[in-house]
C-alpha cells in the first residue's frame, strides 16, 4: 500500500498567522486573553490553546478586561466598535484574504449594489461579511437559492473564502440569466483553491482518501466531498486514533489531505499511524468476517458517500464544472518564479509561489536598500518576481528574495539604458553622505550635485519618491551603478525653455512661482523656465531688498516685459499688475490741500517726500522754510513726518511739487491775535461798552 500526501494541505496562512499572533499575545499578555468564538475549527488545537490560558468566549459581554483576539473568520465592524467601547484590547487576527472580502462587499453595498453572498448562512466568515453591508446582503448556498431571490439592479457578488470556485461561478451566472447587471468579484482564497485543486488531483488516484480536519470545519467538509466526486472512498477524521485499518484492505493507494486548520502535528500522527498499519499483516478471513458482519457504521468512519447531512450542490456537480487540477510547483535554488503577496509583516513577506507552502522575504531581501517596514515596497496583492534562496531552510521554510530578482532583471536593463541614454526610473531609499541612494532594482548612487538642476539644502525631501535619472556610469563587477537627474532636468528645462520662447508674448501675463532670491531681483518660475523680476519691477515704491516684496514660495502673477530670443532671457514685471497708485493722484492730492507727508531722502537741492507707498514729491529747498536754507538738514531729516502744501500735480511725469514753506506762512496768517478795544460811550456809572469783544480764541488752523 502507498500513501501519498496531497501537495496543499494543513494550515493555510490565515490560520498559520491567527495562531502565531495568539501566541504572541500570550507570550506579553498582562491581563486576561479572550477568544471570540474557537480561534480555529479544529477542537484539538482549541484545547491546546486553552491550556495556554486562552479562554473562548461566545460574545464581547462575556469577556472581562484583557486582550480579545479575533479569528481568522472576521467580525463586522459592530463588533469591533463593541468590543472597544467595553475597553478591550483588540487583537485582530483576521486572515487578509476574509479582510478583502469584507472590504469589497462593504464597498459594494455602498455603491448602491445588492451585495450577494456565495457561503453557509451561519458561518461565522459569511456573518462578519453581511455585518460589513450594514446587514444589507443576502446570503446564497447554491445556484438554486440564487434563482429563486428577487433582485433587480446592480448586483455585487462575493464569496465565502472556503467555497469551491465552481459554486461561484454558478451563482454568478444565474444571476447574469436573469437580466441583473452584475459585478462579481471573485473572494476565494487562493490556498484554499489549492486545496481544493490538489486534493481533487490526488483522489483521481487513489483508491482511498483520508480527509483529516475538525467535524466542524466548513472546508474539511468541502474537500471530503470533491474527493467523493472524483470517484474515491473518502474517510473524514480528527485524529489518527479514529483510522481503522479494515479500511485499506485491498487498497493499493490511499491519498492523504487535510484542511486549512489542522496542524502539522496531527498530519502527522496520522502518516505515523499509517506507516504502521502498512507494517501490519492484517488475514483476509478477518476483513471478510468483519464486513459481512457490518460493524463498521458511517457515523463511526464509513465513507461519507450516504449522509444527507453532507450532501450538496458541490457533491452533485459534474466533474468537468471543477476547475482542472494543478500540479504544486516544485522550486530549485537560484530559479526565479512569480508570486503573490499574501502577507505583509513587520519584518517579512509571505509570498505564494503555487508551492507547497507560502515562501518567505526577509525583510533584508525586499530592496537593494535598508527599508524601515515591508509595507514601503510591497502590499497585499502585488505580484513580484522573486529569486529562490532555500528550496527549504533548516525549518522547512521556503527562502524568497526579491532584492535578487529584481537585480538580476535591472542589471540587463541597466547596461541598454547606458547606452541609450534612456532614462530610468527609481525609488530614493536613503539619504547619505553625499547624495541619495536609488532602488532602481540595483542600488544606485545619485550624487547630490546631480539632483537637480540648482543646489538643493534638504535632500530628505526626496525619500521614497520615484524619480528619472540618466544613468552615467556603470560597473556590474563592482556593483556600482551612478545616476544624473540632474541631466534629464536639464534636457527636459531646455526643451520647454524653447517652446516657451516661441510662444511667449510682450505684455502677456502668466502665473510663477518664485524659486530664488538675489540683491537685484528674484527668479520666477512661470511654468518650467525661469525670468527675472527685477527688484524696479516689483512694486510701483522703493524697495532695498526684493524679501520686502517677495518671499521663495510665493505663486503670482507677473507680467512679461521683454522676451530675448536670442540671449533666451525672459524680463518680467510685478508691479505691472498691481495698481497703480499713480492713476488717481489728481483726485486724491488736490492743489492747495495740506496732508502729511514721510521725509525718505534728503538731497542738495531739497527733500523728497512720501505721500503714501509709490507716490513722492519733492520739496524744493526753497520751499523748506521762509528764510534762506543752506542744507535740507538744517530744516527735516529723514523719517520725519511733516505737513506739505500741494502746490502742483503732474501724473504723467509722475511729478508732485510741494511746499512747507506754505504751510507755515497760512499758519502764521491764522494765528491768535489780540483785538483793540474801542469804546463808543460810557453808562450812568461810567462803566465801559465794549464794542469789538475781548473774546479771543484758538486759530482754527493750531487745531488741526
Amino acid at each position: 500500500m502507498e500513501v501519498r500526501v496531497a501537495g496543499k494541505a494543513g494550515f493555510c496562512f490565515g490560520v498559520r498567522r491567527a495562531i502565531e499572533m495568539a501566541l504572541d499575545t500570550v507570550r506579553e499578555r498582562d491581563g486576561p486573553v479572550f477568544s471570540l468564538g474557537p480561534l480555529i475549527h479544529n477542537p484539538q488545537v482549541v484545547h491546546r490553546l486553552a491550556q495556554m490560558g486562552i479562554q473562548t468566549i461566545d460574545d464581547v459581554h462575556s469577556a472581562g478586561e484583557g486582550r480579545l483576539i479575533i479569528r481568522s473568520h472576521g467580525v463586522g465592524p459592530d463588533v469591533m466598535d463593541a468590543a472597544r467601547r467595553r475597553g478591550l484590547h483588540v487583537v485582530d487576527a483576521t486572515c487578509p484574504f476574509v479582510r478583502r472580502a469584507q472590504e469589497l462587499a462593504g464597498a459594494l453595498a455602498a455603491e448602491g449594489c445588492q451585495v450577494v453572498v456565495v457561503g453557509s448562512k451561519e458561518h461565522p466568515e459569511v456573518l462578519g461579511i453581511v455585518g460589513w453591508t450594514g446587514g444589507s446582503a443576502l446570503v446564497v448556498e447554491d445556484p438554486v437559492e440564487a434563482a429563486a431571490i428577487d433582485v433587480t439592479g446592480k448586483i455585487g457578488v462575493v464569496a465565502q473564502t472556503t467555497q469551491p470556485y465552481a459554486a461561484f461561478e454558478s451563482v454568478v451566472e444565474i444571476l447574469k440569466r436573469a437580466g441583473n447587471q452584475v459585478k462579481a468579484c471573485n473572494t476565494i482564497c487562493s490556498a484554499t483553491s489549492e486545496r481544493q485543486q490538489s486534493a481533487l488531483a490526488l483522489a483521481r488516484q487513489a483508491d482511498v482518501m483520508l480527509v483529516v480536519g475538525g467535524a466542524n470545519s466548513a472546508n474539511t467538509r468541502k474537500l471530503a466531498q470533491l474527493c467523493r466526486a472524483a470517484g474515491a472512498t473518502a474517510y473524514r477524521i480528527e485524529t489518527a486514533s479514529e483510522i481503522d485499518p479494515l479500511w485499506f484492505s485491498g487498497v493499493r493507494t490511499v491519498g492523504l489531505t487535510a484542511g486549512a486548520s489542522t496542524p502539522d502535528w496531527i498530519i502527522e500522527e496520522v502518516m505515523n499511524r499509517m506507516s504502521e498499519i502498512q507494517d501490519q499483516n492484517i488475514p483476509e478471513e478477518i476483513v471478510q468476517e468483519t464486513a459481512e458482519a457490518g460493524e463498521t457504521r458511517p457515523e463511526e468512519g464509513m465513507p461519507e458517500e450516504t449522509s444527507s447531512e453532507e450532501t450538496s450542490s458541490e457533491e452533485t456537480m459534474p466533474e468537468e464544472g471543477m476547475k482542472d487540477a494543478v500540479e504544486v510547483r516544485a522550486v530549485r535554488h537560484g530559479e526565479i518564479v512569480k508570486g503573490t503577496v499574501v502577507h505583509v509583516g513587520q519584518d517579512e513577506v509571505l509570498v505564494d509561489i503555487g508551492a507547497k507552502s507560502e515562501g518567505v522575504i526577509p525583510i533584508r531581501e525586499l530592496s537593494c536598500c535598508e527599508v524601515n517596514s515591508p509595507q514601503e515596497v510591497v502590499k497585499v496583492g502585488d505580484e513580484i518576481e522573486v529569486y529562490v534562496l532555500k528550496a527549504e531552510d533548516n525549518e522547512g521554510k521556503l527562502i524568497l528574495s526579491k532584492e535578487k530578482a529584481d537585480a538580476e532583471k535591472a542589471w540587463a536593463g541597466l547596461e541598454e539604458m547606458l547606452e541609450s541614454q534612456e532614462p530610468i526610473a527609481g525609488v530614493v531609499r536613503e539619504v547619505v553622505k553625499g547624495g541619495l541612494l536609488v532602488d532602481v532594482g540595483v542600488r544606485a548612487f545619485l550624487p547630490a550635485s546631480l539632483v537637480d538642476r540648482g543646489y538643493v539644502e534638504d535632500l530628505s525631501k526626496y525619500l521614497n519618491q520615484e524619480i528619472t535619472a540618466r544613468v552615467i556610469e556603470l560597473n556590474r563587477p563592482r556593483k556600482k551603478v551612478i545616476l544624473s537627474r540632474k541631466a534629464v532636468l536639464e534636457e527636459d528645462y531646455a526643451r520647454l525653455r524653447l517652446d516657451m520662447l516661441d510662444n511667449l508674448q510682450e505684455g502677456q501675463v502668466v502665473p510663477g512661482v518664485v524659486r530664488r532670491l538675489t540683491q537685484f531681483g528674484a527668479f520666477v518660475d512661470i511654468g518650467g523656465v525661469d525670468g527675472l523680476l527685477h527688484i524696479s519691477e516689483m512694486s510701483w515704491h522703493r524697495i532695498n531688498h526684493p524679501s520686502e516684496a517677495v518671499k521663495v514660495g510665493d505663486e503670482l502673477e507677473v507680467m512679461v516685459l521683454k522676451v530675448d530670443r536670442d540671449s533666451e532671457k525672459i524680463s518680467l514685471g510685478l508691479k505691472q499688475v498691481l495698481p497703480n497708485p499713480w492713476d488717481n493722484v489728481t483726485e486724491k492730492y488736490s492743489v492747495g490741500s495740506i496732508v502729511i507727508a514721510r521725509v525718505v531722502r534728503l538731497a542738495p537741492f531739497g527733500a523728497f517726500v512720501q505721500l503714501e507707498p509709490g507716490v513722492e514729491g519733492l520739496v524744493h529747498i526753497s520751499h523748506l522754510a521762509d528764510r534762506h536754507v543752506a542744507k535740507p538738514d538744517e530744516v527735516v531729516s529723514e523719517g520725519e513726518e511733516v505737513n506739505v502744501k500741494v502746490l502742483s500735480v503732474d501724473p504723467g511725469e509722475k511729478r508732485i511739487r510741494l511746499s512747507i514753506r506754505e504751510v507755515t506762512k497760512e499758519k502764521q496768517t491764522r494765528e491768535p491775535r489780540e483785538y483793540t478795544r474801542e469804546y463808543s460811550s460810557k453808562t450812568q456809572d461810567d462803566s465801559e461798552v465794549i464794542t469789538i469783544g475781548d473774546m479771543v480764541g484758538r486759530d482754527l488752523f493750531d487745531k488741526e
